[in-house]
């Protein structure tokens, strides 16, 4: 059964220990899929993610929402050592940007 607006997050990988692709689900972290191509793998995984979610929904349980389907605000907090502090605000002074920005172009390069 193939599930009707898929908007889960699936990767294909190789997998060296089982010499094969594996399909994975971002929402579904414990589901996978082994196949010989990576067509088979992405093919299993949203088949086993959407048997998963039928079985979910006949027993109740709460279906994880799509990371596609959320919505971000832009902001996240992030704990760092007082020196790891210390050191980012210095940073942005020399460069003359404020530390959220010395921030986001790090996370983003």
């Amino acid at each position: 059964m193939a599930l009707k607006n898929d908007h889960y997050t699936y990767r294909v990988t190789w997998s060296e220990e089982d010499k094969e692709y594996v399909g994975l689900s971002a929402e579904f972290p414990s589901l996978s899929w082994l196949s010989k191509t990576p067509e088979g793998a992405l093919k299993g995984i949203r088949k086993v993610v959407a048997d998963v979610v039928s079985d979910m929904k006949k027993s109740g349980e709460s279906i994880p929402e799509p990371i596609a389907n959320r919505n971000y605000s832009g902001k996240f907090m992030v704990r760092v050592l007082p020196e790891s502090h210390r050191k980012l605000v210095i940073q942005a002074a020399e460069a003359g940007v404020s530390l959220n920005r010395l921030a986001s172009t790090k996370l983003n390069s």
